[in-house]
């Protein structure tokens, strides 16, 4: 059993991570340092959002699914780590966007989980078609030249203190 237990984990090791990191970056449209495409959307508490108009502020974008497990372990810290954190700040705003959910389907979600973070429908993956073809949750740092400046895939403590490190770097310049 343990030969088998260690097969398993060089298998992963060896073969399948490398294989799902090159299918990651084949499948992020972009990357560090490029320019984060517009979108405007509209949360669920009817605030209009649009990237173009938030340049000169550091913003966090990121798409999650209700059925998506790792982002369900990573809303709440989002919530409470990154967006509390940065929400009283003038020059950060946080979006996450539910990729192929309606606003009915993101309202009834958000009414059972309490979050504070704002929340838009993308319905048709309009949104998240920019950014990626695939894999979720996906977080994007955008600085306040409006450059990609982070991006992270899956869920991780590690991540989310990358995330929270790079907005905090991006608004002290």
């Amino acid at each position: 059993m343990k030969v088998l237990r260690w097969m398993v984990v060089f298998a992963w090791a060896l073969l399948i991570q490398p294989a799902f990191a090159d299918d990651e970056a084949l499948t992020t449209r972009v990357k560090v340092g490029d320019a984060a495409p517009d979108f405007s959307c509209q949360t669920i508490s009817g605030e209009q959002f649009s990237l173009s108009g938030q340049r000169g502020k550091v913003v966090l974008v990121n798409f999650f699914a209700t059925w998506c497990g790792p982002c369900m372990v990573e809303m709440p810290q989002l919530d409470k780590e990154v967006f509390q954190k940065f929400a009283s700040r003038k020059d950060f705003k946080l979006v996450a966007i539910g990729r192929e959910h309606s606003a009915a389907e993101l309202t009834k979600f958000n009414s059972e989980k309490g979050f504070t973070i704002p929340i838009a429908p993308d319905p048709k993956r309009e949104i998240y078609a920019k950014y990626a073809d695939k894999y979720i949750p996906r977080n994007f740092v955008i600085g306040k030249d409006g450059k990609i400046k982070l991006t992270t895939v899956g869920f991780s403590p590690e991540d989310l203190q990358r995330i929270s490190q790079t907005i905090q770097q991006e608004l002290d310049k």
